[in-house]
């Protein structure tokens, strides 16, 4: 028997709808990652992108356990020597609470171009309630399967 290989011809992306309010981050963002990247299917291929398109709403409400809130800071680099800059989650939270779940998400990732492509294409991420994705037909993540 020989080893069943995706081909690109045959991949097929489902929409998946999750609702992040009251879920823990860390939880919510290993659980896209892994339908983002694929794995959840039976013809699991790394090398190709087989993986499914994720729309996450209610972005503002997801939780956060222990005093993350108050504690965490994002880091990021200006460039020049000593310019290192550091925002805390909560001042994230107020502007945009969309780039909590992406970066989140983007960490349990590969960092390959095939993940930065999913990122960008596959994974919607939205404040509130409301998506402009109804035209997809976006299936509730089972709650089971999280």
């Amino acid at each position: 028997m020989k080893t069943f290989s995706l081909r690109k011809e045959d991949v097929t992306h489902r929409w998946f709808v999750v609702d992040a309010a009251g879920e823990p981050l860390g939880r919510l963002a290993s659980r896209v990652a892994q339908v983002l990247r694929g794995k959840h299917k039976p013809t699991f291929t790394p090398h190709l992108n087989g993986g499914d398109c994720v729309v996450v709403v209610n972005a503002a409400k997801v939780k956060f356990t222990g005093r993350k809130l108050e504690q965490k800071r994002y880091f990021r680099h200006t460039g020049y020597m000593g310019h290192e800059r550091f925002t805390p989650l909560k001042k994230v939270m107020e502007t945009r609470p969309e780039r909590v779940i992406e970066r989140a998400v983007w960490g349990m990732l590969p960092k390959t171009t095939l993940s930065r492509q999913k990122v960008k294409q596959m994974l919607k991420v939205y404040a509130g309630p409301e998506h402009p994705h109804a035209a997809q037909r976006p299936e509730p993540l089972a709650a089971e399967a999280r």
